[in-house]
């Protein structure tokens, strides 16, 4: 028995056209797993599957939905019963972020960015809570960041985002453990990404201090997701539940 196969199984990935969505979810395709793809932008996110599907050749579907609106939140998994006929794991990912200082960051910019990274996740969590349970069981990995564990002067609401998604991913491996639903996280350190290129512009100096502190001595690229996101999502981790596992090259264990 291969305890990483992951064929037979289906995985929405959020945010999974682009950065370590993508990464993760090109990791899950070669592992078997038919994916769902839910983003924003219906063309990035149909050149992103056409991506996986050519070089791993598994389905792969995409949903457009906004998932800072409640009821296209509720649309995904109905689209993904739809034409799957099952929901086996579920990667909230999907996440954005609004650099300002906080005495400039206005109520809208904050429910925005809480709306998208926690309570989307929350929902999305909630949404297919049911298909999981039916099936004797599922996965549920959310994606935090350094951030979840760090403050961060410029990112007020995307920190906050973040250290939520580490308490709602305990208080759901608490309340789902009986039902055979492992909620687990990832921290990702410092990704080479679209995100990250446009904060190395906005923050003088971010990228030569970021790399001082990474002990593997380079950013990590989006495949660098794809091991541990495998692992969490396979019936390898049956047994690991309510954690938050950093990506991050040493970044969190050096001083």
């Amino acid at each position: 028995m291969d305890l990483f196969d992951l064929r037979g199984k289906v995985a929405i990935v959020t945010g999974g056209n682009g950065g370590i969505g993508l990464g993760m979810a090109m990791g899950l395709a070669r592992a078997g797993a038919s994916i769902v793809i839910v983003g924003r932008n219906s063309e990035k996110s149909a050149e992103a599957a056409r991506t996986i599907h050519e070089q791993t050749k598994v389905p792969v579907r995409t949903v457009t939905a906004d998932l800072a609106i409640s009821e296209q939140v509720d649309w995904v998994p109905e689209q993904v019963l739809e034409h799957f006929g099952r929901i086996d794991i579920l990667f909230n990912n999907a996440g954005i972020n609004i650099r300002k200082p906080p005495q400039d960051l206005d109520e809208v910019d904050w429910r925005y960015v809480l709306d998208i990274n926690l309570t989307s996740a929350f929902l999305l969590s909630k949404a297919v809570y049911p298909s999981l349970k039916s099936a004797g069981g599922g996965k549920i990995i959310n994606i935090g960041s350094m951030t979840s564990v760090f403050g961060a002067s410029f990112a007020a609401a995307y920190a906050t985002s973040k250290g939520g998604i580490v308490q709602l991913t305990k208080s759901l491996a608490l309340a789902w453990a009986p039902d055979n639903i492992q909620v687990n996280a990832i921290l990702p350190g410092w990704f080479d990404t679209e995100l990250t290129e446009k904060a190395r512009t906005e923050i003088p100096g971010l990228h030569e201090r970021v790399l001082a502190r990474i002990p593997a001595g380079r950013w990590a690229k989006p495949a660098d997701m794809a091991g541990t996101a495998i692992w969490l999502a396979s019936t390898a981790s049956d047994y690991v539940t309510g954690v938050a596992i950093p990506v991050d090259g040493g970044y969190l264990a050096m001083l």
